[in-house]
């Protein structure tokens, strides 16, 4: 899995008009499913966000997780983390799980940081989304499951 974290103070995702989940300070988590990736993949990385000390403390140093900061997530899929732009002018994707297995372990994400305690608001997998948000920093983390 490949996740793209943006601490925030407010962030939104649309499909269309209609919003599909908003969220206040926390993170904005851009989750990317790879080929070899599971639910046991997935609760780990899960666990690795939500246990991540980069919000500021009461001196400002980045010392509290999202648990600790009582902050939201919002969890949107993203398959084009997984771009391999070695070749061409176009990115393929073949790396990047298809829907059949990257559904179940993205939402496997989405549970097992909601049954930490983090409040979390979802995109829809495979639509065409906007997302909207307040980059807080800015403050931007990249996680793989190679980091593990």
């Amino acid at each position: 899995m490949r996740v793209l974290l943006q601490r925030v103070t407010r962030a939104e995702v649309r499909a269309g008009a209609e919003v599909l989940g908003s969220i206040g300070a926390g993170l904005v988590v851009f989750v990317g499913v790879g080929l070899d990736d599971d639910a046991a993949t997935a609760g780990a990385l899960a666990r690795r966000v939500d246990e991540l000390r980069i919000f500021a403390d009461a001196e400002g140093r980045t010392n509290r997780s999202l648990l600790d900061a009582q902050g939201a997530a919002l969890v949107v899929s993203q398959f084009t983390l997984y771009a391999d732009t070695r070749r061409g002018r176009r990115p393929g994707f073949t790396e990047a799980a298809l829907p059949a297995l990257a559904v179940p372990v993205y939402e496997r994400f989405c549970d097992a940081l909601a049954d930490a305690g983090v409040p979390v608001a979802r995109g829809r997998f495979g639509a065409e989304m906007v997302v909207e948000l307040a980059n807080d920093g800015p403050f931007t983390i990249w996680l793989d499951t190679a980091d593990r």
